[in-house]
């Protein structure tokens, strides 16, 4: 095709010729690698991304095929000497002299052409098919093509002349009429129009029914087909025989499930052993303990430890609702195994449905979570204490309160904090242990923890702690924790205490620290007595800046000692 004079181009042929050229790199790709290689999946966006950019200019692309090169538009945008690497060639000599190209190609189509181009090149001499032939089988809506009939002589092929057909038709609709008009297919090859006119051919109704009924057929589970047979079987054939080899089946064949990677047909078989062991008659006992065995092999330490490393190193991952499914059939001594894999997913989604299915098993399986927060495992330990105190799981106070003494200090402060989660009286009242820990942390996480709760039990350990000598050592935020602690439980009884560290001082008597004097006020703010506020309101002029600023904010009812911890205040 050539333009008419003054008939300006729709997009530059440059950009023909770069989507040609992306057409031949896409082909080369597809006859050395596999479709999930990256670099066949770049070319082919590649060549999808172009197309894309054409449609934007233009409603078609027609292309005239030489020996050796492609035209569009008159303008030369493909050519390649070489025929055993030249697209044009493996259309040219197979009689296609024109081919056009429409909007959509590149979604589907494209593919199916690059293989036919491809399966072109492979044919021999002796082989029956051809280019035609190959094209035919594919159907292609979106490609449309003109041959010459290699039979005829040779010579250029002129397009038929129809005197209907206005100047102002595309290329497109004037391909589509030569289409239409073309010769009678040669011996051997049956169209579908062929039968369009006889009696017994099918309407659209019937045929949608059938290709309705093939792709239903297609689509059917062939593995859970099997699987429901199996089950069938079992529970109707009473036969001690039968049901022994088929529950030696189904033992064997769970292996290879996992391996396969389908999750959800290990979740049918131990949800359908469940069901044949309530509806089947006459199960023998050695039969019933085999099927109920079947969950607690996946719940097995090996097994599930291999199922989770695969699936936290997979690359493609089953959906959430089949791995909901999945580990919705383990039982509670999945639970230290799960709890040592917890901390070392890097999957988010697995991790998800892993804390789900733990949280379902700890609810269910108290014990087995007590004895994981005693495990020798640190990783087990503390995956257990946090879930204990997630859940509030009262059976686990007493377990809880023996990983107080545990010898890492970060499993002593996670059990501090799953004691104030559980928040029981008896809960409260086991970290009382906790407040002469040797490390810092566990210590100020348990007199926060007993202040919040106001558990009285704990006062005469932490009276002890303020009237001592160890408190003085201590950072201001450990001090004043005590101190409001040992205020929030103390009441008027503790006024003459605090008092006597405030103000006592004076001639020949050494007062203590700023810090320590500061805490007593902010101690007393917390008893909030009238006896409290007389002493607070002695040193209302006191000349260290902190302790000043202690007592007014004491005097104030402003509790907010996160100011002194912050360092807020002036020292």
């Amino acid at each position: 095709m050539t333009l008419d004079a003054g008939q300006e181009l729709a997009l530059p042929p440059a950009q023909v010729e770069e989507l040609l050229q992306a057409l031949a790199k896409a082909q080369r790709a597809h006859q050395l690698y596999l479709p999930n290689n990256p670099v066949y999946q770049q070319a082919i966006e590649k060549l999808r991304n172009l197309f894309r950019n054409v449609w934007e200019a233009t409603d078609d692309l027609f292309l005239d095929v030489s020996e050796s090169e492609l035209r569009w538009e008159g303008n030369p945008v493909y050519n390649v000497p070489s025929k055993s690497e030249s697209v044009a060639w493996v259309l040219f000599k197979d009689g296609v002299r024109s081919i056009v190209f429409l909007p959509g190609v590149e979604q589907d189509e494209i593919v199916g052409f690059l293989d036919v181009i491809h399966r072109a090149r492979m044919l021999q001499a002796e082989d029956n098919d051809d280019l035609l032939t190959l094209l035919w089988e594919k159907d292609f809506q979106r490609i449309q093509y003109q041959f010459q009939d290699l039979s005829a002589d040779a010579g250029t092929m002129q397009l038929p002349v129809d005197e209907e057909i206005q100047p102002a038709q595309t290329s497109s609709q004037v391909v589509q009429r030569v289409v239409e008009e073309e010769a009678p297919p040669r011996a051997g090859i049956v169209r579908a129009e062929d039968f369009d006119t006889t009696l017994y051919f099918l309407d659209e109704r019937e045929i949608e029914f059938l290709r309705s009924a093939v792709q239903q057929e297609y689509a059917q589970d062939l593995r859970r087909n099997v699987l429901g047979m199996l089950f069938d079987v079992l529970e109707l054939q009473p036969y001690p025989t039968v049901r022994a080899e088929l529950i030696s089946i189904l033992e064997s064949f769970l292996p290879y499930l996992l391996g396969a990677a389908d999750f959800a047909a290990v979740a049918y078989v131990l949800r359908e052993a469940k069901a044949v062991l309530a509806r089947a008659r006459e199960v023998l006992p050695e039969h019933r303990e085999a099927l109920e065995a079947l969950p607690g092999r996946l719940s097995e330490e090996q097994t599930l430890s291999q199922l989770l490393q695969s699936l936290d190193e997979a690359t493609v991952h089953p959906s959430a609702e089949e791995l909901t499914e999945l580990f919705g059939e383990l039982r509670g001594e999945a639970l230290p195994t799960l709890f040592a894999w917890l901390p070392k997913l890097a999957t988010a989604r697995v991790r998800d449905v892993i804390e789900v299915a733990v949280q379902r098993l700890a609810t269910a399986n108290a014990p087995t979570v007590v004895t994981a927060v005693q495990s020798p495992d640190p990783a087990v330990a503390l995956e257990a204490i946090k879930v204990a105190g997630k859940l509030r799981l009262q059976a686990a106070v007493a377990g809880l309160a023996q990983a107080l003494v545990h010898a890492e200090p970060v499993i002593r402060v996670a059990t501090v904090q799953a004691l104030s989660e559980v928040a029981s009286p008896a809960a409260v009242q086991a970290l009382e242990k906790a407040l002469d820990d040797e490390n810092r942390e566990v210590r100020l996480a348990s007199v926060r923890v007993i202040a919040l709760h106001k558990s009285r039990s704990a006062l005469p350990k932490i009276q002890e702690v303020v009237q001592g000598k160890s408190v003085r050592g201590a950072d201001l935020t450990e001090k004043m924790a005590f101190f409001e602690a040992y205020g929030s439980l103390v009441g008027d009884a503790g006024v003459r205490v605090l008092d006597g560290i405030l103000n006592r001082g004076g001639f020949l008597k050494r007062r203590e620290d700023p810090q320590t004097r500061a805490c007593a006020a902010m101690a007393l703010g917390r008893v909030g007595t009238p006896v409290a506020r007389a002493s607070l309101e002695k040193s209302l002029q006191d000349k260290e800046p902190l302790v000043k600023n202690a007592v007014a904010r004491a005097l104030r009812g402003d509790r907010a000692s996160s100011m002194f911890r912050a360092g807020e205040l002036p020292t």
